[in-house]
């Protein structure tokens, strides 16, 4: 069935490409082996790590002419070896993108479909990039360009889990119900200025064992600035509302300044913060910020100990770093270092334990083989303290390190313009 959906898309577009004004065919085959030991949480106590080799293939269709842009990509995510070699069923392939966008005029177009949402430097709405399979919505946008230096997106999106004809709870399966926002950006000389307002809702069964939808409202500004050799960036959002019951009191802000030393070398340093709440506070109210959507694996270390499938309604997080970065021709490299701290307390028993967390140091290279071939490796070892250890389990004296090896290949094979 999958094969026959994948061949009539492909029919499709090179029919309309006949009276289109351009019809691009794609594609992208990522395979790469990491070696993890010690990433998420602390590793045990003589505990292996593990190695293994994952991949992401995708097939992308694109389509755009005055009044039209529509994209497809379907995708294929696997661990080398979880499908046996004489297999002839793979449940792996799925539909990563599936829109299409009407252009109403110059400055207004709706978009439909299963997209992807970013944003800004990827914070709250994110692509999530990194992980092979990637994060993408079924949403409404509607996009309001009312010059080349400002932009208006209202979005929505209405999840259930199937056409039932009754009001069945919805399993959370996209991690959301419905959410409503509107982003603005816009450019003013060396400042650009963005504004989101986003509400999300997540239903659940109340404690008179009704169906209830609670929602938290996400809010704030994020400004950048660039002058020469020097840029900067700075935001600040705040939650409230409520979630499943719970009020909702929780902050955000960040600040990051560049500076380009040379045509090869730049350097930068950042500060991070994420509200939490104390280990020993009992109160109901939730006090820790959510990343929500954000590309999370871009923020607080690359080994992932931090809102990447954890680290949620913890004690928060304060993240100094430091970015050293070189780019030359086809060669790059760039080392981070990370300096955590919780935002809140952490408790062993009954002991306060001091708030900080430890040290990341993260390396990663990259070389440009060809135009649509790419070779990234990287390096990661996390120096953990007794907190550290009292707040994820594991062995703060292990190993904990990550080490990685990708090829990203990413041919254009076939491109039509009339």
């Amino acid at each position: 069935m999958k094969k026959q959906l994948i061949l009539t898309v492909i029919l499709s577009f090179i029919v309309l490409s006949n009276f289109a004004q351009q019809f691009d065919l794609s594609a992208e085959i990522r395979p790469r082996y990491e070696n993890k030991h010690g990433v998420k949480s602390l590793l045990t106590t003589d505990a292996d790590g593990s190695n293994f080799i994952s991949q992401r293939t995708r097939l992308n269709f694109g389509f755009k002419n005055e009044k039209l842009k529509a994209y497809v990509s379907f995708q294929n995510v696997r661990v080398w070896g979880d499908v046996g070699t004489l297999s002839s069923d793979d449940e792996a392939t799925a539909l990563h993108q599936a829109w299409a966008e009407a252009i109403m005029s110059k400055k207004v177009s709706l978009k439909l479909g299963r997209q992807e949402i970013v944003y800004d430097d990827h914070r709250i709405f994110g692509s999530v990039g990194w992980a092979q399979q990637a994060r993408s919505h079924d949403a409404f946008l509607f996009k309001y360009t009312p010059n080349e230096k400002s932009r208006l997106d209202i979005g929505l999106a209405l999840n259930a889990d199937s056409q039932s004809g009754i009001d069945n709870l919805y399993s959370d399966a996209a991690g959301y119900k419905s959410f409503q926002y509107a982003w603005y950006h816009g450019d003013f000389n060396k400042f650009g200025l963005s504004f989101l307002l986003l509400n999300t809702g997540i239903e659940y069964l109340d404690t008179d064992n009704e169906q209830t939808v609670d929602y938290v409202q996400t809010i704030g500004p994020r400004l950048t600035y660039k002058h020469g050799k020097f840029n900067a960036n700075g935001a600040f959002y705040f939650q409230t509302g409520k979630s499943e019951a719970s009020d909702v009191n929780a902050l955000y802000y960040s600040a990051n300044l560049g500076y380009k030393i040379s045509d090869a070398f730049s350097a930068g340093l950042g500060y991070e913060y994420l509200s939490g709440k104390d280990q020993n506070d009992t109160d109901a109210e939730i006090k820790s910020f959510a990343p929500l959507f954000g590309t999370n694996h871009k923020f607080n270390g690359w080994m992932d100990y931090f809102y990447v499938g954890n680290h949620a309604e913890s004690v928060g997080l304060t993240d100094i770093s430091a970015t050293l970065s070189y780019k030359k021709d086809k060669f790059s490299a760039k080392l981070i270092p990370h300096i955590f701290s919780a935002a809140a307390d952490i408790y062993d028993g009954s002991q306060k334990m001091d708030n900080n967390l430890g040290t990341e140091i993260d390396l990663v290279f990259g070389y440009k083989i060809a135009s649509d071939i790419m070779l990234n490796a990287g390096y990661s070892k996390m120096f953990a303290t007794d907190s550290m250890e009292a707040l994820k389990g594991g062995d703060k004296d292990e190993n904990n390190s990550w080490a990685w090896l990708m090829f990203t290949f990413k041919p254009k094979l076939f491109s039509s313009v009339k």
